[in-house]
This record gives structure tokens, sequence and C-alpha cells, in this order.
């Protein structure tokens, strides 16, 4: 990982106290992390100029859900250099394939994690990203 910037995440649920656990799990990894509660959050998180390194999304929100935001990105171009990562409950493939399907970068289930492995899993996820770009 790059040590001489801190790595910046946007985290993007619906449910509040995830967002604060996992804020605290990021922070102590030494990263940035902005928050968004909901993908419209997110989105204009983004449109408004946060450049995030990695976008860690889940997929069952209201309005947009998961997918569009991870669709909007796309389309808008909104971090094209970013890490996109899915964190959800939705563990089903057809789930899996349509997030892949957006040129998401990982997929971590989240009832299959404690959230210190979640981030060990994103940094890897990222790692390999960043090097395959090298």
């Amino acid at each position: 990982m790059n040590s001489e910037k801190k790595i910046k995440v946007l985290l993007v649920d619906d449910d509040k106290f995830l967002l604060e656990m996992y804020i605290g799990k990021f922070i102590k990894a030494g990263m940035e992390v902005n928050a968004a509660q909901g993908g419209s959050e997110g989105l204009k998180q983004l449109r408004e100029g946060f450049a995030a390194d990695i976008i860690i999304t889940d997929l069952i929100m209201p309005d947009p859900d998961g997918m569009k935001v991870l669709e909007t990105i796309q389309e808008e171009k909104l971090a094209p250099k970013a890490v996109l990562i899915v964190l959800s409950n939705q563990g089903l493939q057809t789930e899996i394939d349509r997030a892949l399907s957006y040129k998401v970068h990982g997929y971590i289930v989240k009832a299959t994690s404690v959230p210190s492995e979640v981030v060990e899993e994103v940094k890897r996820i990222a790692e390999k990203v960043w090097a395959s770009r090298k």
C-alpha cells in the first residue's frame, strides 16, 4: 500500500450502526473514511469530488439500491480509478454475477465475515487490483 498518503474509502450503507462500526475498523487500519448513509448520499459525495481509492457499497438499500449505485458510478465515470467492492448479505450467485457485471473488483458477504476480516479482505482486494495496474 502507498505509505505516503492515506487510502480514502467511501463506505455506502443504509445501516447507521454498521457504518459506524466499519468506520472505526477502517480508521484503525490507517485509512481515511467517508461514510454515506444510503446510495444517494454516496453518489452525492462522488459527484462533489470525493476522490475515493476504494468504494464499498451494500446492495440492499432504499433509493437507489447498491446495483444502481454501481451502475451510476460506471455511467457517470464518477470514480474511474477506485476499487469497487460490494459488502452485502446477498450471497446468491445471481446477485454476485450481477454485481460483477458492473466491474466490481470484490464481493464480500457480511454474514460470513467478522468486521476485522472484512477490513483485511478489502485491503487484499485493493492491493491485488493496484498491483495489476502497475
